[in-house]
């Protein structure tokens, strides 16, 4: 089977703890904080892997999460920043989100990566919390947690010859007479389920890639057959090898049937340029057909036959040719998955709830996933945080009562009075 569409889950690694700790040294008086910093989370990239070809392996494996940062220790000692996460992708994989469908990155380039998704930050130590009025302070900060999407893989093969034609117009068989590639080869209607690739010499030190479309009947674009999901790997090709079934009972039908669903799948699949081969021409009825009608209305046509190699390397080298007269490919570019913002977002929203209030806030959920609340220190941190983002004033005029609980992120917070939250408790 071949698998050109796959679905994964990516997440960056947590960030390390930052470490509350002072100096203990005996013949050092009055020392001071010395907490390290916790090491960054490890990020997900996609490369590309020029040996990869399908997106197969994603079958077996759809979660990847990178290591998480090692914790800060005393001693003023930063933990370790985690080592990234590396997903190998076969070239030609265009990543999508999967909740929104944007394109975020056309990966076809050999080793060309991706940041899907960027480790948490480390936490801060105590040591960067001294100040000359806050000489020793007891606080430090918990490591963020990594980014975290579902992606959309999808495969579109890469290959500078595409062949095109109905179902049983001979391209199995010519790319296995051009190339080394090994398709399966019957006289009945798909008998290629996926596309092959292979690589044929051009030259002493010139190779070119081909790929076999599987047969595109009418209706094609809109699902019938094996449906469009197959017209999207043409897209990728630099010209097309069009080949026209030498026993078909209407071989001109044939020819403008495909161009049609080249055109109605769009993407510009029917500008590509095309060379026009008819098959079979060992066999009697098929040089009939090429010499009483396909000649006559098809002036360019080449007719050849794979079985006796006639006219087949004529076939390719025009390919090639008019190859070599394309302007080289632009290299896609889009915008990275994931930004980082360097203002506070102060806004949010506040909804009562049966148990509570629920606030939505990216800046105190961000401050929430860091503090450690078994610190008065980072409490109070959250406090000063909260009363800058104006959430305190809201709930003092949405009519909040001592007791009463408010959600932030994952977290319980208790309303003590008119001005301050203790902690309560945190789901897990």
């Amino acid at each position: 089977m071949f698998y050109d569409e796959a679905q994964i889950s990516v997440k960056g690694g947590h960030g390390g703890d930052g470490c509350v700790s002072f100096r203990h040294e005996s013949m050092t008086p009055r020392g001071g904080p010395d907490g390290g910093n916790g090491g960054r989370g490890g990020d997900v990239i996609l490369r590309v892997n020029r040996h990869f070809n399908t997106l197969q392996h994603f079958q077996h494996q759809a979660l990847f999460e990178a290591e998480m940062g090692k914790y800060g220790k005393g001693k003023d000692m930063t933990g370790r920043s985690a080592d990234a996460l590396f997903v190998n992708v076969p070239p030609g994989t265009v990543v999508r989100d999967q909740k929104t469908n944007d394109i975020l990155a056309d990966l076809t380039l050999p080793d060309s990566e991706y940041i899907a998704a960027r480790g948490g930050r480390g936490g801060r130590g105590n040591a960067t919390f001294a100040t000359s009025t806050n000489q020793a302070p007891e606080i430090a900060t918990l490591g963020s947690p990594g980014e975290e999407r579902v992606l959309t893989l999808e495969l579109k093969i890469i290959a500078d010859i595409g062949l095109v034609g109905m179902p049983n117009a001979g391209k199995s068989t010519l790319i296995s007479v051009l190339t080394d590639a090994k398709p399966k080869i019957a006289n009945y209607p798909f008998t290629t389920l996926v596309p092959n690739l292979g690589v044929a010499s051009v030259g002493d030190l010139r190779t070119v890639v081909i790929a076999d479309i599987p047969g595109l009947i009418q209706g094609a674009s809109q699902g019938k057959g094996l449906g469009d999901e197959f017209l999207r790997h043409i897209e990728r090709t630099r010209v097309l090898i069009h080949l026209i079934d030498g026993e078909s009972e209407d071989p001109l039908r044939d020819f403008e049937t495909v161009n049609a669903e080249l055109k109605a799948f769009g993407h510009g699949l029917a500008e590509k340029p095309q060379v026009i081969g008819m098959s079979k021409m060992d066999l009697p009825d098929a040089r009939a057909a090429f010499e009483l009608f396909v000649h006559e209305n098809i002036p360019d046509v080449i007719a050849f036959s794979s079985a006796s190699n006639e006219n087949v390397r004529l076939l390719l080298n025009r390919a090639v040719q008019i190859l070599d007269d394309l302007p080289p490919l632009p290299v896609s570019d889009y915008t990275p998955l994931i930004t980082m913002d360097t203002e506070d977002d102060y806004t949010f929203t506040i909804k009562r709830t049966g148990g509570g209030w629920r606030v939505n806030s990216r800046y105190l959920e961000e401050r929430a996933k860091i503090t450690r609340w078994d610190l008065d220190e980072a409490t109070q941190r959250f406090q000063i945080a909260l009363d800058r983002s104006g959430v305190g004033d809201a709930l003092l005029r949405a009519g909040i009562q001592p007791g009463d609980i408010v959600f932030i992120a994952d977290g319980e917070l208790e309303w003590q009075d008119e001005s301050q939250m203790d902690f309560a408790r945190k789901r897990n």
